[in-house]
């Protein structure tokens, strides 16, 4: 464990979320997570925010053996399935949820405005990241029902991202309604099939290994996301950083397949003209860069494996953004900028075997 990346990991993790770190076994199991400012968004609520919180307290439980952080994990999914799996007035679960099965109506990104080009509904790249937390709790917990709310949440989004065309022919959309009954952004997220591709697959192999048995949970919608996914032209890099590091991240979890082997190399390359001292990127000022989208570039290549230029690199950019990020990065943008330099800096609990699965 190096104890300064440790500082800075925990620091981070404190601008969002308080002085967890100096918390009680007792308050920790009884912590409510700030709504102000909390992770941005509805309430001090944000989906993706939050995911990159709990899956940063378990690396913080398996950096340190204290499980406290285990409990916070735990409170901060509380939290967000009591927040963002409400409407907005919190007076009632999204349709189709019940307290019983509270992710049968999906989960609201956390967006501060109910309707508009960039108001409130569901994403899907937001919601399969939720179930990879989720997954990841259950393995540090070894508590098979984090792993099971997961597979809910999966099994009610589905059908309601892939629609099935008249000619028969299989798409995806980008963001739907609160309630999942009406598309708002028809185009398909770039990754979208690939990353439910890799998160469904990763649900149904923690079911098989918690069951004891041979699980096939999910095995029609991998099947649809793999049809999607393989199509010409879809397993391609991207050139935005964010999209970067999370194809890299979803693909090192299987590597050694050829689809994952294949883009992880193109990206890796892409990777090396994006990061490089001499790209445009790079010799921008901070106030034209946007710190979160590089951490997820740094990430995603740390999870699949940089050679030692990129390292390097990922080191500089970490270390620019140390410089600049309180100055430089908008207010609202700060929560999901801090998790995800935590990220950056241990990517720990996001990296495949670091649970032992």
């Amino acid at each position: 464990m190096d104890r300064n990346k440790l500082h800075l990991f925990v620091k981070a993790t404190r601008s969002v979320y308080g002085p967890v770190d100096e918390s009680s076994e007792q308050d920790a199991a009884e912590w409510t997570p700030p709504d102000k400012p909390g992770a941005g968004g509805y309430r001090g609520r944000y989906l993706w925010t939050d995911a990159f919180g709990v899956v940063n307290f378990i690396t913080l439980f398996k950096e340190t053996g204290s499980h406290k952080f285990l409990s916070l994990a735990k409170r901060l999914v509380q939290t967000v399935h009591d927040v963002l799996g409400r409407t907005r007035d919190g007076s009632s679960r999204l349709t189709g949820a019940t307290e019983d099965h509270p992710l049968n109506g999906g989960l609201r990104i956390g967006k501060d405005s109910a309707t508009g080009p960039d108001g409130d509904g569901q994403y899907h790249h937001y919601l399969t990241l939720w179930m990879f937390a989720l997954n990841r709790l259950s393995l540090a917990a070894g508590d098979p029902a984090y792993n099971e709310l997961a597979i809910e949440l999966a099994q009610a989004i589905h059908p309601h991202f892939l629609l099935r065309r008249p000619s028969g022919c299989l798409r995806m959309v980008w963001k739907i309604s609160m309630d999942m009954e009406d598309v708002l952004v028809p185009s398909e997220g770039h990754l979208d099939a690939a990353t439910g591709y890799v998160v469904y697959r990763l649900l149904q192999h923690t079911a098989q290994i918690q069951s004891g048995g041979q699980a096939t949970v999910l095995k029609r919608e991998i099947d649809e996301y793999s049809e999607i996914m393989h199509r010409e032209g879809k397993l391609t890099p991207s050139g935005d950083t964010l999209d970067l590091g999370m194809g890299l991240w979803m693909c090192h979890f299987f590597k050694g397949e050829g689809w994952a082997d294949g883009l992880g190399e193109k990206a890796l390359q892409m990777g090396h003209r994006l990061l490089g001292e001499d790209s445009s990127l790079m010799r921008r000022d901070a106030s034209r860069r946007l710190a979160f989208r590089e951490f997820g570039a740094c990430l995603g290549i740390q999870c699949f494996g940089p050679d030692e230029y990129l390292r390097r690199r990922i080191e500089a950019v970490v270390g620019f953004w140390e410089k600049h990020l309180r100055d430089h990065t908008d207010e609202d943008l700060r929560p999901i900028s801090q998790v995800m330099y935590a990220a950056a800096v241990i990517p720990g609990a996001w990296s495949s075997g670091y649970l032992g699965e």
